[in-house]
Order: structure tokens, then C-alpha cells, then sequence
């Protein structure tokens, strides 16, 4: 442990700009760093990252390694794990930081099995132990219905961090940080699967993740038009998106995309209203972040009511459009 020092996190890019994932897990890198008093560095790895490195200074970094290949534009295991290799060679951090991405869920559990140390999946607080200088890491366990702190005794402490569950720093561009250009010697040999195709989605309008107002349905909406009508509009009026628990998922009322949860999207908007929604732990991961729940069930044991703010016992048929109505005529 004595030659581990500092934050190694690992970034994520995409057109050159760094996804609001690698913002936060440098906000959070940034704060055990300065309670540890040592550096943060960051590694981008991809093709054509263009200033992201510079950005990632802004958002808390010290020091920042571009290892910028045409072989690496797309995520593969094998490639990425030889540049992360030679990273954590040259670093020797205490700590190495990923988002719970797609990307960070694949790779974080095989370089640590690669290092011979633990790794600490979705976490959703992260502290330094004054007395150890360790990392303690608060998950979720039981589905949601409880927390948990683990720790390692192996270094460099591995984790993810679940998206959304730390606040990225405010950018600062005046920030002094090296960003150094991190050349790897890649063996394509290694490279055991290849991208054949790549298909992004259409999305219309604001996507759940990056919206501040969120007007969710569940089961209890009954079928696939509220959600094009009468939440469209209130999520329309208050300039929000709309999303779903998974039983519409499930029954293809609405697209996999918009499915807020442990098993969809985790989101933090200002404003949650959740309408015809049990409020199952598995839900309520997804949407815990939220700075104000509304609940709207005609179940007034619904689990959903322990956890928001202001709850309405009734039908949503009726309880929605009124409350659209006055919207509207409170926005004009």
C-alpha cells in the first residue's frame, strides 16, 4: 500500500466530449482526493477525443492521460484492458474509480481479478476512513431494500459508482492540469470480439436521464395510450420526459429505453411524478435520487407513498388532467 497513492478514474467519451458519468465520478475522485491530499488523474480512452481532456481537467483532475488509437473507438475488454494495465503500472493509484456503465461493469471486475484485488460494483457513497486511509463504499443489497459498506484490503481499491449517485464538481477553466498524450503498444491478438455495427437511437425530445421533470406511469395507467396522451402533455407543459416502471416495458407499452429502475435507467430529476406505480424497491432504485416524488395511486397502501413527498390517493384519469389543466393555466 505504501507506493499506492491517488485517484486513477477512468473516463468515457463520446464525439469528443466526456460523458456527464466521467463529470461525476471526477467530482467524486476530486473530494476523496483532497480529504487523502493527493492527486486525481483521469484516463480517456478512445478515438478522435478531441479538448475532452481538458475538460476533465476542469472537472477535477490533476493530471490527464489521452490514449487516443483508432483501435480503441469502440469498447472491447481485451484491447482496453492492455492500455489499463499499463495505466495502473505507471500511476500506482490507491484508488481507481469507473461509472456504472456498461463499459465500467465489464471492465472494472476484470482488471480486478487481473491485480489480484477486490472490486465494489454500483456504489452510491464513497468515504476515506481517517484512521485506515481506505475507501468504504455504501451499495445497495437485498434489491434495493437496504445498504451496505464494503471495503478491500487488496490496493488499488476498485469501485463503480452508479449514475447520477455523486454530483460532479462546478467545471472550472481555469483549473492548471497536464494532460498528456498516453501512447500503448496494442496487440491486436488479444482483441476477442469486433463491433460489427453500431445503431443509435432515436430519441424525441429530452431523454429521461438528462431531464429535470419526469412523468413516469406503471401497470395501474392500464395501457400504451396514457402514455401518449395524457402524460406526453403534463411532461410537454412542464417541459419534462416521460418514463415507465417495467411492467409497460415488459408488455411493450412503451420502448426498454424509457424504463426507470435497477434494471433501467437511474435518474435524479428535480421533479418525479409517479402515476399508477406500486413503488417496488427495484423502481424505487431508479428514481431514489429524485430532489421531490409525487405519487398518484388509487392504492392508498401503495408502497409508493413511503417514499415521496406529496401523495394523492385517487384515479389518475381524473387526478391528471386537472392537474395538467391548472398547470397550463398557471404557466401562461
Amino acid at each position: 500500500m505504501a507506493d499506492n497513492k491517488g485517484i486513477l478514474v477512468v473516463g468515457e467519451v463520446a464525439e469528443g466530449k466526456l460523458l456527464p458519468i466521467t463529470a461525476e465520478i471526477l467530482g467524486a475522485g476530486r473530494r476523496l482526493a483532497d480529504e487523502l491530499k493527493e492527486q486525481v488523474t483521469c484516463i480517456l480512452i478512445g478515438e478522435k477525443i478531441g479538448d475532452a481532456g481538458k475538460a476533465a481537467v476542469a472537472a477535477g483532475a490533476d493530471k490527464v492521460l489521452v490514449a487516443d488509437n483508432a483501435q480503441l473507438k469502440a469498447y472491447e475488454n481485451g484491447i482496453y484492458m492492455q492500455v489499463m494495465e499499463k495505466a495502473v503500472a505507471e500511476v500506482a493509484p490507491r484508488i481507481i474509480l469507473m461509472g456504472q456503465s456498461a463499459n465500467g461493469r465489464d471492465l472494472a471486475p476484470r482488471l480486478a481479478f487481473k491485480l489480484g484485488v477486490g472490486a465494489v460494483m454500483d456504489c452510491l457513497e464513497l468515504a476515506i476512513d481517517p484512521a485506515t486511509k481506505s475507501m468504504h463504499c455504501t451499495r445497495p443489497v437485498y434489491g434495493g431494500n437496504a445498504k451496505a459498506i464494503f471495503t478491500s484490503e487488496g490496493f488499488p481499491q476498485i469501485a463503480t459508482v452508479r449514475v447520477k449517485a455523486s454530483s460532479p464538481i462546478a467545471p472550472d477553466a481555469g483549473r492548471a492540469g497536464d494532460v498528456i498524450a498516453f501512447a500503448v503498444a496494442l496487440d491486436a491478438a488479444k482483441i476477442k470480439a469486433k463491433v460489427l455495427e453500431t445503431v443509435k437511437e432515436e430519441v424525441a425530445g429530452i431523454k429521461i436521464e438528462d431531464a429535470t421533470v419526469v412523468i413516469a406511469g406503471g401497470r395501474g395507467v392500464g395501457g400504451p395510450e396514457p402514455f401518449q396522451k395524457e402524460l406526453a402533455e403534463l411532461a410537454k407543459v412542464l417541459k419534462g420526459a416521460v418514463g415507465a416502471s417495467r411492467p409497460p416495458c415488459d408488455n411493450k407499452w412503451v420502448p426498454d429505453s424509457i424504463q426507470v429502475g435497477l434494471t433501467g435507467k437511474i435518474i435524479a430529476p428535480e421533479l418525479y411524478i409517479a402515476i399508477g406505480i406500486s413503488g417496488s424497491s427495484q423502481h424505487m432504485s431508479g428514481c431514489s435520487g429524485a430532489k421531490c416524488i409525487v405519487a398518484i395511486n388509487k392504492d392508498p397502501e401503495a408502497n409508493i407513498f413511503k417514499e415521496a413527498r406529496f401523495g394523492v390517493v385517487g384515479d389518475w384519469k381524473v387526478m391528471v388532467p386537472a392537474f395538467t389543466a391548472k398547470v397550463k393555466e398557471l404557466v401562461q
